[in-house]
């Protein structure tokens, strides 16, 4: 009978598939329904996967997405980018990390310039792993991939901390940024009309921010960046903004009306937020287009990067309308 540690440590390529479809990157939906028409499918058929000339991994299509698409789509519109692969190095054991912890139905192989080989799909479990004469062993065999996984893990704590330290850096130097801007708005800062509303002005920013970065993460997830989606995304997340900004604004710039007796502090509170909520708004949703097209992770870079963005500009907004009007 073999042994499970021995069937773990076994290369990757012995277990993959070397039949995956690959679908031309210059292609359209209906020149992609054609080449698969025109060539075998080998096995079960959960993804095609994009390749350019070189017959290197550019995206992954799901097949459900492939079919709903219109037949003169560009692939590259509905292609996934971001794709999980396992290198051709890989083990058994390494590849059944990649299932558990990603929860994928499929991944492609690619070896060191990334160029697809083959793919390993889930009867990697059902055919290999789940061998009747390895179902006695089965406990030890899923025992030995836990205790790996349960070390890949901690391994991937630090890799995380790692990746998301620099971009939190964002919001020290942002705040350090804010701070000298207050320094130099200091006879607009120190206002007793203009010093209680800070907070609520970086607040609201802030909050209008963050929801425009998940809204664009949820709603863009897997499409390619273009510079027209972009400029239409834009285009409609300010106008959104102005909306917010306004009701919002308008309510703001009722209490130093109301509490201070000013309608000049009520009118650059209630203008401050809604330009500084609208503007927000726009870089929010403008980050993970522009992280995409640098080849940066939007999820973990836009956040930081936004909110930071959001104080600097509320915040010199909001002083010059103040020492505009109450100077």
């Amino acid at each position: 009978m073999p042994d499970p540690m021995q069937i773990l440590a076994e290369p990757i390529g012995k277990h993959m598939r070397t039949d995956p479809t690959r679908i031309p990157a210059g292609s359209s939906v209906a020149q992609a329904l054609d080449y698969i028409r025109d060539h075998e499918l080998g096995g079960r058929v959960i993804y095609f996967y994009v390749v350019d000339d070189a017959d290197r991994l550019v995206g992954v299509v799901p097949t459900r997405r492939l079919l709903k698409s219109r037949p003169a789509t560009p692939i590259c519109d509905v292609m996934i980018t971001s794709v999980i692969s396992v290198p051709d190095t890989a083990t058994v054991l390494e590849a059944c990390e990649f299932f558990a912890m990603h929860k994928l139905l499929a991944f492609p192989v690619v070896d060191g310039e990334r160029k697809l080989i083959g793919l390993v799909d889930v009867d990697l479990y059902t055919e290999e792993l789940a061998d009747l004469e390895l179902r006695r062993e089965g406990d030890d065999l899923f025992q030995l991939v836990g205790v790996h996984l349960s070390a890949a893990e901690q391994q991937r704590l630090v890799y995380s901390a790692r990746k998301r330290f620099p971009w939190l850096l964002c919001n020290v130097i942002g705040g350090m940024i804010a701070a000298f801007i207050a320094d130099a708005y200091e006879n607009v800062a120190t206002l007793a009309l203009v010093t209680p509303f800070i907070a609520l002005v970086t607040g609201m920013a802030e909050g209008v921010a963050i929801q425009s970065v998940s809204l664009s993460l949820q709603t863009l997830h897997g499409r390619a960046p273009t510079w027209g989606a972009l400029a239409q995304k834009v285009g409609r997340e300010v106008l959104v903004g102005l909306l917010l900004g306004c009701a919002c604004g308008f309510l703001a710039g009722m209490v130093p009306f109301v509490w201070k007796g000013s309608a000049l502090a009520g009118m650059s509170l209630g203008i401050g937020i809604s330009v500084g909520v609208a503007a927000s708004a726009a870089v929010g949703i403008a980050l993970h287009f522009l992280l995409r097209l640098a080849h940066l992770d939007p999820q973990v870079a836009s956040g930081p990067i936004a909110l930071a963005a959001a104080d600097m500009i509320t915040l010199l907004l909001y002083f010059n309308l103040c020492r505009w009007f109450l100077l």
